[in-house]
C-alpha cells in the first residue's frame, strides 16, 4: 500500500509552498485553459456569445455550491484523520462523502439542465447573449456529474497529503480540453461544428476521461483511501459522517452560493450597460482569475495542512500555517497584479475583437479594482485556516456581510449615483471588510474551540 506525504513534520515554509505549488499551477492551467475558451468564443463567435458564456459558467458555480461544501468538509475530514493516522476512518469519509456527492452533483444536473433559460432570463443576460447562454448551459449541466466527481478526487488526494497527482491529471484534463475545444466549435471532418455549445462538450469530454484515468491511477497505486472488491459497504452512506458532512459542509457550501451569488447580483447591474460593458466585465474577469489564483492555491494548500497538523495536535504549527500563508499571499498575488497593470492594455485586447468599445471600458474598470485582489487574499488565507479547525460559520457570516451587505447595496447605490465607477468601487470596498473581518476573527482565536466531529459546535 503506498504511503502518504506528511504535513506534520517537515519545514512549514517549505511544505506550504511545495504542497501549493501543483495546486496553483493546477489553477494557472485552468485558467489558461478558460481564456483560450474565452479567445475561441470571443473573438469568433462574438462578444454576445463571450456573455452568455460567462453568465453561464457562474451559474454552474452558484448551483453547485452546497456540493462544493460536502467536498470541502470532506477533505477535511479526511486530512485530520490521515493527520491522527486514523487510516480507516478516512478511507470510511471518502466512501461515503463520495457516494453523497454524486447523488447531490446528478440532481443538480438533471434540475439545472430544464431551469438554464428561465435562470440566464432571471440574471437579466441581454437579448443577443440569451440563445448562446442556453446552449452553452444545457452542455455544462450535462457535464457536471463527472466534472465535478472529478475535482473530489482530487480534493481526497489533497487531504490525504497527496497534491502532485490531481495535477497530474489536471494537465491531462486541460490539455483535451484545448485541443477539443476548436474541433467541437467549428468541426473538422466527420465531427460537426456545434458553436458555443461544442466549448461546453469539449469540457464533458475532457473531464470525463481525466476522472476514469485518475480512479485507475488510484487504483493502481494502492491508494489508502481506494476502496477495493470487498469493501463496497464503505460505499453505502453513514448517517454520522453525514451529519458532520452536511453540519459543516453546508456552511461551506453556503459560502461559495454567496460568492456567486454576490457575482450573479453584482452582474445584474453590470448587464444593465450592455453588451459592451458586460463584455468588457467578461474579460477582466478572466484576467482577476489569474489574480487570484494564488489566494485560492493558499486557501486549499492551509486548509489541508492545518488539519492535518490540528488532527496531530500540532497548534504551534497552525499558527506558523497562517502566518506563512499570509505572507506567501502578498508575494504571489503581487507579481499579477503588476504585471497586468504594465500592460493590461495589451493583455484584455486577447480576449476582445480590434476596436472593441469595450476595450476601453475594460481597461478603466481594471484601474479601480484590480489592487484589491491582495486584500481578498487575506480572507481566502486565514478562511482555510479557521474552517480546517471545522470553525465554517464565521466564514460564512464575513461573506454576507462583504459581499451581500457591502458589495450588492453598494453597486446598486453607485449605479444610481455615481454610475459605472460607483458600481466598480463597491468590488473594492467589499475586499477591504473582508479582510479586516478575516483578520479579527482569526486573532480572537475563538475558532480553536471547534470541531469536526459529529455534533460540534461551529
Amino acid at each position: 500500500m503506498k504511503t502518504v506525504p506528511s504535513l506534520t513534520t517537515r519545514s512549514i515554509p517549505k511544505t506550504l509552498f511545495t504542497f501549493a505549488l501543483p495546486i496553483l499551477l493546477g489553477n494557472v492551467l485552468q485558467s489558461v485553459n478558460g481564456s483560450i475558451n474565452a479567445i475561441w468564443i470571443g473573438k469568433y463567435l462574438g462578444a454576445a456569445a463571450l456573455t452568455g458564456a460567462n453568465n453561464s459558467n457562474i451559474v454552474i458555480f452558484l448551483l453547485l455550491g452546497a456540493v462544493l461544501g460536502i467536498t470541502m468538509a470532506s477533505t477535511i475530514l479526511i486530512a485530520q484523520h490521515v493527520g491522527a493516522q486514523r487510516f480507516a476512518e478516512a478511507k470510511r469519509v471518502t466512501g461515503t462523502s463520495a457516494t453523497f456527492f454524486f447523488g447531490l452533483s446528478l440532481l443538480f444536473s438533471i434540475g439545472g439542465f430544464f431551469a438554464a433559460p428561465h435562470i440566464l432570463n432571471w440574471m437579466g443576460t441581454p437579448t443577443d447573449a440569451l440563445d448562446y447562454g442556453v446552449s452553452y448551459l444545457r452542455v455544462m449541466f450535462v457535464a457536471l456529474p463527472a466534472s465535478y466527481a472529478f475535482f473530489f478526487v482530487n480534493g481526497a488526494l489533497r487531504g490525504a497529503g497527496d497534491s502532485k497527482t490531481p495535477f497530474r491529471f489536471l494537465v491531462m484534463s486541460v490539455t483535451l480540453d484545448i485541443l477539443l475545444n476548436p474541433l467541437f466549435i467549428f468541426g473538422f471532418g466527420p465531427v460537426p461544428g456545434l458553436g458555443i455549445a461544442g466549448s461546453a462538450l469539449a469540457t464533458l469530454v475532457s473531464q470525463s476521461l481525466s476522472l476514469a484515468a485518475i480512479l485507475r491511477h488510484v487504483y493502481k497505486e494502492r491508494n489508502p483511501l481506494a476502496i477495493h472488491r470487498g469493501e463496497g459497504h464503505l460505499l453505502r452512506i453513514d448517517w454520522q459522517i453525514i451529519r458532520s458532512l452536511v453540519v459543516k459542509g453546508i456552511p461551506m457550501g453556503l459560502q461559495m452560493i454567496v460568492l456567486s451569488s454576490s457575482m450573479v447580483l453584482f452582474l445584474r447591474v453590470v448587464n444593465r450597460f450592455g453588451s459592451d460593458t458586460a463584455a468588457a466585465f467578461a474579460a477582466d474577469m478572466q484576467l482577476w482569475t489569474y489574480v487570484q489564483m494564488p489566494a485560492l492555491a493558499l486557501g486549499a494548500a492551509v486548509s489541508s495542512m492545518a488539519a492535518q497538523n490540528i488532527g496531530a495536535k500540532q497548534w504551534h504549527r497552525v499558527a506558523d500555517i497562517a502566518k506563512y500563508g499570509v505572507l506567501f499571499n502578498f508575494l504571489l498575488t503581487g507579481v499579477p497584479v503588476l504585471l497586468i497593470y504594465l500592460g493590461e492594455g495589451l493583455a484584455i485586447s486577447v480576449f476582445l475583437p480590434a476596436n472593441s468599445p469595450a476595450l476601453e471600458i475594460a481597461v478603466h474598470m481594471n484601474r479601480i479594482i484590480l489592487w484589491s485582489y491582495p486584500l481578498f487574499g487575506i480572507s481566502m488565507v486565514l478562511s482555510g485556516v479557521v474552517r480546517a479547525a471545522g470553525a465554517v460559520m464565521a466564514p460564512l457570516f464575513i461573506l454576507l456581510i462583504s459581499l451581500l451587505i457591502v458589495r450588492t447595496p453598494l453597486a446598486e447605490y453607485g449605479y444610481g449615483h455615481w454610475g459605472a465607477d460607483g458600481v466598480w468601487w463597491s468590488f473594492s470596498v467589499s475586499a477591504i471588510v473582508a479582510a479586516l473581518l478575516s483578520a479579527t476573527y482569526y486573532l480572537a482565536g475563538s475558532w480553536r474551540s471547534a470541531s469536526m466531529r459529529v455534533g460540534a459546535a461551529a
